[in-house]
């Protein structure tokens, strides 16, 4: 498949972006590193270069996912950007000498978005093992202060806050009202009213209209994406049908959770002793084993054939279903 049939937004040229993931993972990020890891760095050495390092890896995941990156492959890679956010809170609270100082200023759009949209991957790509992670970096500045922030917790982790209080009404109202509705209709309507609002009211954030100026020597630009209202529509269980071509939205993050949603929930139905010999098909998707072939424990698709092992001194090859099934 061509770049330009891959990427998810128009605006993302293959020049652009292969020479910015370039610098990036060649120079910038093995140079800052450089310098973090110096003997002689100090607290402010490591605050301002940690925070550089975790921008770019952040910076690098959006642009990968911009450019049509597997979400299987971006599924592992932000648990990359939450560790490289974790390494700056670190470094950050120790140049502050605040152990509760966050890596996001909420006053800001910018980072306040950009928190909203890690919150907001981590149900779009099954990863809430996560969240308990950002809690630990956000939730000494942040909790019980901002309704939409709490709004996305409480769907995993418990005892959070119920407040009627917000860091920015534009465009965050309208998501907000779309958790509090009696009716799907009034939600829909609401998250129609965000994503037409939503990159106007980005004007203060430094990468608005960055796609007008993209240069093979770096830029700005790495993709307009209201990831939180695909988060919305998920936790909400709502039909997106009337806005899933909108161009800020993440339509296909909203379509892999839910598959990976129909996938654990055939892997609950399926038996642990369920058994198959080598040679036929494999009757439900899953991790199968055998011990038959060492380290044979690998995942099947519905349908795949079962491979046989040749030297084997068990005789028939029966592949066992796993009572451990591993994410994907």
């Amino acid at each position: 498949m061509q770049f330009h049939e891959k990427r998810r937004q128009q605006f993302l040229s293959k020049q652009y972006f292969e020479a910015d993931i370039q610098h990036a993972t060649d120079i910038s990020i093995p140079n800052l590193l450089q310098v973090l890891n110096a003997p002689d760095s100090d607290a402010e050495d490591r605050s301002r270069v940690s925070e550089a390092i975790a921008y770019s890896t952040c910076k690098n995941f959006f642009l990968n996912y911009t450019a049509g990156e597997s979400l299987d492959v971006l599924r592992d890679d932000l648990s990359k950007v939450i560790a490289a956010y974790e390494q700056y809170t670190k470094f950050d609270r120790e140049y502050e000498k605040k152990p509760k100082f966050p890596p996001f200023r909420f006053a800001e759009i910018d980072d306040y978005e950009r928190a909203i949209q890690l919150i907001s991957l981590c149900y779009l790509l099954h990863r809430r093992d996560l969240l308990p992670r950002l809690a630990a970096m956000l939730d000494g500045a942040f909790a019980g202060k901002d309704t939409l922030y709490e709004d996305l917790f409480t769907y995993e982790l418990k005892g959070r806050y119920d407040v009627d209080e917000w860091y920015h009404d534009k465009p965050y109202r309208d998501i907000i009202n779309s958790f509090y509705r009696d009716m799907p209709e009034e939600s829909i309507s609401d998250l129609e009213k965000y994503l037409k609002n939503w990159y106007t009211s980005m004007k203060k954030a430094p990468w608005h209209d960055s796609h007008l100026d993209m240069r093979e020597t770096g830029g700005g630009y790495f993709g307009y994406w209201a990831i939180e209202a695909a988060a919305a529509v998920y936790l909400l269980e709502l039909d997106d049908r009337s806005f899933r071509d909108h161009i800020v939205y993440p339509k296909d993050l909203l379509d892999y959770a839910r598959k990976l949603d129909k996938q654990a929930a055939l892997m609950s139905t399926v038996p642990e002793k369920l058994r198959v010999e080598g040679g036929n098909p494999c009757p439900q998707i899953g991790y199968w084993f055998t011990p038959a072939i060492p380290g044979s424990l690998r995942h099947f698709e519905q349908g795949e054939i079962m491979p046989v092992s040749m030297d084997s001194q068990y005789g028939a090859t029966i592949w066992q279903w796993s009572s451990e099934q591993l994410p994907l």
